[in-house]
């Protein structure tokens, strides 16, 4: 049995078209297996077994804001509806960058991209979760060492986040819940019967929710949902445009962003608070038919925010406005 000094710690790095690209927090998958088929045959018994198609598994990996610029480029224009395949690998390494053994795939999609869970009294550190669907994958033995990855960027706290939207008073968002971006795929006739390629069809900007501190700064979203919702004006010129942006540490630089365009609510409810809470919670559910991932560059000017006082609704005593009593 090795001893606690002969232990090796490993971890992965990403190479995407001959481009090393960093090193991951987590990754799995990348196997290959098969379907077994069973048929009966008439007038006996028995069952008989074969393989049928074989499955090129997903892989599932984790990385924060330090990896190199084609892998944030490839979920940008993912979303942009270009959906490029590329090649590349998986390859885990020791901690003196020896190989130890790699898995190769070719023509991969990136078929979902989920952002975490972002809070403002979290302590935890953020990833994003990204999987890939190859058309084939290789395991290979590993050999020699890998080149050094390029310098860790700041680290990324799901506390450190600031939402923008137009004409909204964000700075008592406390909460946006984890999501996923994710291109359907459907079967490619093309291939051999044991090998099914698979082609992207279309991709799904998810609805969102946000947790909102009630109070005085809740009044522009009480009063949009009461404009958008219950007086029915949810036309396209009252959606809105804004910006999920993730900070670093110092809570100013900016990692990247999240650009969101056409943003409807559909509902703005109470949150019943928690055992120490003193400050009441409003979640709001919001549409947004698309989305652009933006990281490493030069980030546009904020969203300006209009004057927070909302526009008045005319409300029968003990009326409750989506949940909210006035």
């Amino acid at each position: 049995m090795p001893s606690a000094r002969t232990v090796q710690l490993t971890s992965s790095m990403l190479t995407l078209d001959g481009v090393t690209c960093g090193s991951l927090a987590s990754s799995a998958g990348g196997d290959v297996s098969a379907d077994v088929i069973e048929e009966r045959v008439d007038g006996s018994p028995f069952t008989t077994k074969h393989l049928g198609t074989l499955k090129h598994e997903d892989f599932v990996l984790q990385f924060g804001f330090e990896m190199a610029a084609p892998v944030y480029d490839w979920i940008a224009a993912t979303w942009a509806g270009n959906f490029a395949r590329k090649d590349g690998a998986v390859t885990a390494v020791d901690a003196s960058l020896n190989v130890r053994s790699e898995q190769q795939f070719t023509q991969a999609l990136l078929t979902k991209t989920t952002i975490p869970a972002l809070d403002a009294g979290s302590k935890d550190a953020g990833s994003f979760t990204v999987a890939i669907s190859p058309e084939s994958t290789r395991a290979a033995t590993g050999s020699g060492k890998a080149p050094p990855s390029a310098p860790k960027a700041r680290r990324f706290l799901t506390s450190a986040f600031r939402l923008e939207l137009d004409g909204l008073d964000c700075t008592r968002v406390v909460k946006v819940d984890s999501f996923t971006v994710e291109v359907l795929v459907s079967d490619s006739p093309d291939g051999t019967a044991r090998d099914v390629g698979s082609e992207p069809t279309r991709i799904v900007f998810p609805n969102l929710r946000v947790t909102i501190a009630d109070g005085p700064t809740a009044a522009t979203w009480q009063s949009w949902f009461a404009d958008f919702v219950l007086a029915g004006n949810d036309d396209d010129g009252k959606e809105k445009n804004g910006a999920l942006v993730f900070l670093a540490a110092d809570l100013k630089t900016e990692l990247g962003r999240v650009a969101l365009h056409n943003v409807g609510i559909a509902a703005l409810r109470q949150v019943p608070p928690g055992a120490n809470e003193a400050v009441r919670h409003l979640a709001a559910d919001l549409y947004c038919e698309r989305m652009e991932l933006t990281v490493g560059t030069v980030p546009p000017p904020p969203v300006k925010v209009v004057d927070p006082t909302p526009t008045k609704v005319p409300v029968a005593p003990g009326k409750v406005i989506g949940g909210i009593p006035r």
